[in-house]
C-alpha cells in the first residue's frame, strides 16, 4: 500500500468513526478517536488521548464554534448547536481534513511536556476490527495557528468553561513509516 493510499484510507475511516459518534453517541469520543500514545521505543505513555481532526482550512468551523460559545450562555444549548453542526456534513469529505491531528491538554500536563520534549511518538488507533499505527512528529502549537484556535473552540462546545490556559499539540503522521509498519504486520 502506498503512503498516500494509507493516508486517504485513514482519513476516510476517521471521518466515518466521527460521523457515527456524533449521530449515535451524542458526540462522545469513540475508541477510534482516542489513540494509545507510545514513545518511539514502544513504551505506553497514554492508554487513550482524544485526537481531533481539523480541516485544512478550518476558518468556517472555527467561526461557527466560537460564535455558538460566545452567543449562548446555556452550556446545553452550546452543546446541542455544536452537535447538530458536527452531525450534518462536517465529516462528509475526508479530503477536506489535514492529516495533522491535534490534542488539547491542561497547561501542567506532564504527558504534553514529555511529548514536546520527545518530538515524536506513535499513535495506535483501533476500532471496528481496524487498526492504524502512525509514527508522528509532535509539536506544540501556538495560539495564532488556525488549527490551535479550531481545537480550542471545538473543545469549548463540550466544555464551555475551558480556559485559554491550555496546551495544544499537533501530531503529524509519517505515512511512509506507517506504511512500512503495515507491511511488517502482514
Amino acid at each position: 500500500m502506498t503512503p498516500e493510499t494509507l493516508r486517504q484510507q485513514f482519513l476516510l475511516w476517521q471521518c466515518r468513526i466521527r460521523q457515527i459518534a456524533m449521530r449515535e453517541d451524542g458526540g462522545r469520543p469513540a475508541e477510534g478517536m482516542r489513540p494509545k500514545i507510545l514513545s518511539a521505543d514502544g513504551r505506553t505513555l497514554s492508554e487513550g488521548t482524544i485526537a481531533l481532526l481539523v480541516r485544512s482550512d478550518p476558518a468556517e468551523s472555527t467561526d461557527f464554534f466560537e460564535f455558538q460559545v460566545k452567543k449562548n450562555h446555556d452550556p446545553n444549548e452550546v452543546y446541542q448547536k455544536g452537535l447538530t453542526y458536527l452531525q450534518s456534513t462536517h465529516y462528509h469529505r475526508a479530503n477536506r481534513f489535514s492529516d495533522e491531528m491535534t490534542a488539547l491538554f491542561l497547561p501542567d500536563s506532564r504527558l504534553a511536556a514529555l511529548l514536546v520534549q520527545l518530538g515524536a511518538c506513535r499513535l495506535d488507533f483501533h476500532q471496528f476490527s481496524q487498526s492504524y499505527r502512525l509514527p508522528c512528529a509532535v509539536r506544540a502549537m501556538t495560539p495564532d495557528e488556525p488549527a490551535y484556535r479550531n481545537t480550542l473552540w471545538h473543545n469549548r462546545l463540550f466544555n464551555t468553561q475551558l480556559s485559554d490556559d491550555v496546551r495544544i499539540l499537533g501530531f503529524e503522521p509519517d505515512w511512509t513509516a506507517a506504511a512500512s509498519l503495515l507491511l511488517e504486520a502482514d
